[in-house]
């Protein structure tokens, strides 16, 4: 017994210096940067992830950064660090609340944490498609949320497209989903959501919060039954080699969202702050057609390598969270709820 509380206590002391030493290393290359840019009036931003280097996101950060150093005619550089090369999303919303990471991409669902209503988006079947999705993401509404978290030190940039997200199953010699009932008993992986916990069990099923990078081995070894993603991502991360069945019920659409410190964008002038928003915007484009191509592109791959997809009948799941949305009665985020059903279609 002793023998564990000891290893546990040196496991944490581990972690906590594997996090000092990546920060050492944030506020060794800001200096560094400087020093080795020549100038003085170039401003460095360093912009840290955890994604594939081969997605779209990734992507339209390059292009983000392109057009920051065209538009500033060299003022200005965004420096990418992909692929967790600096630490994972929660130690880089750390980093940038005392600003020694400028930028991140996070997804919509985890921000709950900072800006409640960021819930809206893991509360399944608000939106009707795509359409009405970035309709609001566009709308006044929509762009109030990316500057809630200015109080926590995190401002919202703009929003970049994630799709939605459906179920995967059948892994190992689990039942494969097909309607609601199918969840009934199922381990899902959620996200570290209060929200998708809720969703889930909705649903019938029992929600599993595990981080992404250990999920693969979770399903290839049972711990969970299930899992709920979007179609490059479920390509991406290799999960369709374990799960054959992709349930397009489309439950939820969680957009990334682009975050800034506040204490670096307060450090920007009017100009740069001009340049880096506009740059933003323009990535948003570039990066919904790419989603879109690799969308396409995923469904293919995993139907190739012998993954049913099923495109079940959402009018089931929809009656199935009426009543977790009638839940919210009272609360603020139901205003939201509602003024978001009552947008028109077009």
């Amino acid at each position: 017994m002793l023998l564990s509380t000891t290893l546990l206590s040196n496991g944490g002391i581990l972690l906590q210096l594997q996090r000092r030493l990546r920060l050492a290393l944030v506020v060794f290359l800001s200096v560094w940067l400087v020093a080795c840019s020549g100038k003085q009036d170039v401003k460095v931003l360093k912009l840290a992830h955890n994604l594939d280097q081969t997605t779209s996101v990734h992507k339209a950060m390059v292009f983000l950064a392109q057009r920051v150093h065209e538009l500033s005619s060299g003022t200005m550089r965004v420096d990418i660090y992909p692929s967790g090369q600096l630490g994972q999303e929660r130690e880089y919303i750390e980093l940038l609340q005392v600003g020694s990471l400028a930028m991140t991409k996070v997804s919509a669902s985890p921000m709950e944490g900072f800006v409640p209503e960021m819930r809206i988006f893991s509360i399944p079947y608000v939106f009707r498609d795509e359409d009405h999705l970035w309709r609001f993401l566009e709308s006044d509404k929509g762009r109030e949320l990316l500057v809630k978290g200015e109080e926590k030190r995190l401002r919202g940039m703009g929003y970049y497209d994630a799709g939605s997200r459906s179920f995967y199953s059948n892994c190992g010699t689990q039942k494969p989903i097909r309607q609601p009932k199918d969840l009934a008993g199922l381990k899902v992986r959620v996200q570290e959501s209060q929200t998708s916990v809720r969703m889930i069990q909705a649903l019938g099923g029992s929600a599993t919060p595990i981080s992404w990078g250990e999920l693969y081995t979770a399903l290839q070894q049972g711990v969970v039954d299930a899992a709920e993603n979007n179609p490059p991502s479920f390509y991406l991360s290799k999960h369709f080699e374990v799960c054959k069945l992709y349930t397009l019920d489309e439950h939820t659409s969680v957009p990334d969202v682009m975050l800034i410190s506040s204490y670096i964008w307060h450090t920007l002038d009017a100009q740069q702050q001009a340049w880096l928003q506009q740059a933003m915007d323009e990535s948003v484009i570039y990066q919904r057609k790419l989603w879109a191509e690799s969308t396409r592109e995923a469904l293919e791959a995993v139907k190739a390598a012998g993954v049913e997809i099923v495109y079940p009948d959402k009018s089931e799941f929809q009656s199935q969270v009426q009543e977790m949305h009638e839940s919210y009665r009272g609360e603020p985020i139901y205003e939201l709820l509602q003024a978001i059903r009552a947008m028109p279609q077009q």
